[in-house]
C-alpha cells in the first residue's frame, strides 16, 4: 500500500522565525508519535560553502542558482525515499522550497533553470501539500528584527534593511501564489502565538481534528488604493453532502493559471472539525460539478490578498449570487489581539461568527 507522505514547506521573509519553528515542529509532533524529516535550507548550504548571489561573475551566479535548484529537488526526493521506509506516521518539512529560489532571480533566468531541470513553476508548487509563510519580523514586529541569527543574511537591521526584508517577504509570498494550501502566519505580540499557529496548520494538513476557530470577518468598504496584492478570481460550488459535512469545489484563476481544490469539512463533535483538501485536475473538476447542491448557487468573487503591518488580509468582492458585498477576512489573530486595519479600509460591521456571512450560507442567496 502506497503511503501518503505529506511534504510541507516552511518559508517567509528574513527573520521570520523559521529556525525556531522547525525545532518546535519536530518536538511537538515527535511527542504525538510522528517521525518528522526536515530538509535543510539549500541556498544557505551553498553560501556557507563559498558561493554568493552577490558575485559580479554572471556565469558563477547562474551556475550557483542552477545547482541550488538541482540540489533542492534531489534532497527532497531523497528524504521522500527515507520517509517511505518508516513504519511510523511520517511527514517532511522543507526549510524553504523550490519556488523560493524564484523570488531572488529574474523571471527569464528562472524559466531557463526550470527547463534545464525538466519542470515549471506549476509542477514545482504541486510537489508540496502545504506552504506555511511566516511573515518577516520586519513587517509589524520590527523590534524583534535581527540579522544575528543568520551569518549569510545581507539585509541590515536599519531602515533600508527593513525595507529590503519587507520586499523579500512579499516576493516570496508571490512566488507561492496559487498554491491551494498557502497559509500566511502573522506576526503577534508574542512569538509563541505565532508558533502555535504553525503547529495548528500542520495538524490540519495531517488531518488531526482541530477546535472550531472563527476567522475575523468584517463587511467593509474600500476607501483607497490597496497596496501591492495578489488578485485572483474564485468560482466556488458546494456539492451534495451528508448532514454535518460540507463539501466545497473551488476554482481559482490568476494570470492565466488555474487551480482546482476539493475540500471536505466534517464536524465530528460540537466544537471540533476535520478538514481535508486535495487538488483536482480540470476533467475531474468538471465531473464533480454534476454533484452540485441544487439549493446553493455558485459563488463568484474577486479576491485580493496582502500583508499589512505583519497581518495577512483577504478582501473578497462578491459578484454572484450577491453583489455589492465586500468582506475582509484575517486569520490567526489571537484572542485579545487587535486587528491592524489598513487606512484604506472602512469597517462597516463586524460579522465574525455570524452564520449569515459564511460562504456556505451566502450560496443560498440570490441577486435581487
Amino acid at each position: 500500500m502506497e503511503k501518503n507522505i505529506k511534504r510541507i514547506v516552511l518559508t517567509g521573509g528574513p527573520c521570520a522565525g523559521k529556525t525556531t519553528a522547525l525545532v518546535r515542529i519536530v518536538e511537538h509532533f515527535s511527542n504525538l508519535g510522528f517521525k518528522v524529516f526536515t530538509v535543510p535550507e539549500v541556498p544557505t548550504l551553498y553560501s556557507l560553502g563559498g558561493w554568493s548571489y552577490l558575485t559580479p561573475n554572471h556565469d558563477l551566479y547562474y551556475e550557483g542558482e542552477l545547482a541550488i535548484l538541482q540540489t533542492q529537488l534531489a534532497l527532497e526526493d531523497s528524504f521522500m525515499r527515507l520517509a517511505e521506509t518508516c513504519t511510523k506516521p511520517t511527514f517532511i518539512v522543507c526549510d524553504r522550497g523550490t519556488m523560493d529560489i524564484s523570488a531572488y532571480i529574474e523571471a527569464q533566468m528562472w524559466d531557463e533553470l526550470c527547463q534545464k531541470c525538466g519542470t515549471n513553476s506549476n509542477a514545482l508548487r504541486r510537489r508540496y501539500d502545504a506552504v506555511l509563510h511566516l511573515v518577516s519580523a520586519a513587517d509589524g514586529a520590527e523590534q524583534y528584527y535581527t540579522t544575528a541569527t543568520n551569518s549569510t543574511r545581507y539585509e541590515q537591521a536599519n531602515e533600508e534593511g527593513l525595507r529590503l526584508a519587507r520586499d523579500l517577504d512579499k516576493r516570496v509570498n508571490r512566488a507561492w501564489e496559487g498554491h491551494p494550501h498557502l497559509r500566511v502566519i502573522n506576526n503577534h505580540n508574542d512569538f509563541d502565538t505565532k508558533l502555535r499557529r504553525v503547529l495548528k496548520e500542520i495538524a490540519n494538513v495531517m488531518e488531526i481534528p482541530q477546535p472550531v476557530e472563527d476567522e475575523r470577518t468584517y463587511i467593509v468598504e474600500l476607501t483607497g488604493q490597496l497596496p501591492e496584492s495578489i488578485e485572483s478570481e474564485i468560482t466556488q460550488t458546494y456539492l451534495v453532502a451528508d448532514p454535518d459535512c460540507e463539501i466545497r469545489l473551488r476554482r481559482r484563476s490568476w494570470n492565466g493559471e488555474v487551480v482546482n481544490v476539493h475540500k471536505t469539512k466534517k464536524r465530528i463533535a460540537p466544537n471540533e472539525v476535520l478538514e481535508t483538501e486535495r487538488q483536482v485536475g480540470n476533467a475531474l473538476y468538471e465531473s464533480l460539478l454534476q454533484q452540485a447542491d441544487p439549493y446553493r448557487a455558485t459563488i463568484r468573487k474577486t479576491r485580493r490578498s496582502f500583508i499589512w503591518r505583519g497581518q495577512y488580509f483577504q478582501v473578497d468582492t462578491f459578484h454572484e449570487p450577491v453583489a455589492d458585498l465586500v468582506l475582509l477576512e484575517t486569520k490567526g489573530v489571537a484572542n485579545g489581539e487587535s486587528v491592524n486595519f489598513p487606512p484604506f479600509i472602512r469597517v462597516i460591521e463586524d460579522v465574525t461568527g455570524n452564520p449569515l456571512y459564511y460562504n456556505y450560507n451566502i450560496a443560498l442567496r440570490r441577486n435581487s
